[in-house]
């Protein structure tokens, strides 16, 4: 259950925005209920849902259920639903997490250790990826070692560095950094609000702190191919400045990779060593 909270309000404020979430939203709030060693309040946003996620966060004991409200012209629905839950918080930090995420035990103690240890305004992990199916396992690693190039930890870490990043599944930061840049309102009209957040955290002169979270949350971000396309088209437009060239340089290191691959198992079956040295060599990525 929900540490209880003291009169000066929780130490961590947990907001979970949510539409038409109720095949995944039990799991995360069960996960994040079942934390210890701090105190923390949950808010769950239901943003104009049309299923059962109002009924199901509503089910939970010590879980607060609030209403989004129609956004402003312009306003990404994402964007206005956290910051209604904001706007109720009473935690020293708040954790923006999304509703198909599932927390491992303790990671919320742990999170805030790690950020208060490294003294940090904004921790934000990437969490551990669930993957199911053929197409699923071919382009979610791709994309996310592609991320892990363009937007490297330990750039993001580093003060001097003007590269930023964030994973809206799992971003911690403080109230007063939240406040200090405006929040999510400021944010309204951007697609890709953990950048953005992120971004103007890092211009303010505060430290952020970002890296790979599968020790403390996982998620299953898409659940059909037509899910997973329609999300990675619209980020990934947003996330790379030359998304197409992009696009072109890996399909041809995929065609020169499968090329490769073909003339080693050519080289194999006929015993043509020749096929198979010029294969190996075509298929060693770069």
């Amino acid at each position: 259950m929900t540490t209880q909270t003291t009169n000066e309000g929780p130490a961590v404020s947990v907001i979970v925005p949510a539409r038409n979430e109720e095949a995944c939203l039990g799991a995360c709030l069960d996960s994040l209920l079942a934390q210890t060693g701090v105190d923390f309040e949950i808010i769950v946003v239901d943003d104009q849902s049309t299923d059962r996620t109002h009924e199901i966060a509503a089910s939970r004991a010590g879980v607060q259920v609030i209403e989004a409200g129609p956004p402003a012209p312009g306003c990404s629905g994402k964007c206005n639903a956290a910051q209604s839950g904001a706007d109720v918080a009473g935690g020293t930090w708040l954790l923006f997490t999304d509703a198909d995420t599932v927390h491992l035990p303790g990671s919320l103690e742990r999170s805030l250790r790690e950020a208060r240890e490294h003294q940090v305004a904004l921790l934000s992990y990437s969490p551990a990826q669930e993957v199911h199916g053929l197409m699923e396992n071919a382009v979610m690693p791709v994309i996310y070692a592609e991320l892990a190039t363009t937007y490297r930890p330990k750039d993001v870490c580093d003060p001097a560095s003007e590269v930023a990043a964030a994973n809206g599944q799992y971003l911690l930061i403080t109230r007063a950094a939240y406040a200090a840049v405006g929040g999510h309102a400021a944010l309204s009209h951007t697609l890709l609000e953990d950048v953005a957040l992120a971004k103007a955290v890092k211009r303010s002169g505060l430290k952020l702190r970002f890296r790979f979270g599968g020790d403390a949350v996982q998620t299953r971000m898409y659940r059909t191919w037509r899910d997973l396309r329609d999300g990675w088209t619209k980020n990934l437009a947003l996330l790379f400045p030359q998304t197409l060239r992009l696009a072109a340089i890996r399909g041809i290191e995929f065609l020169l990779a499968a090329g490769g691959i073909a003339a080693m198992a050519a080289g194999l079956a006929t015993g043509n060593y020749a096929l198979l040295g010029a294969g190996a060599v075509v298929a060693v990525p770069t």
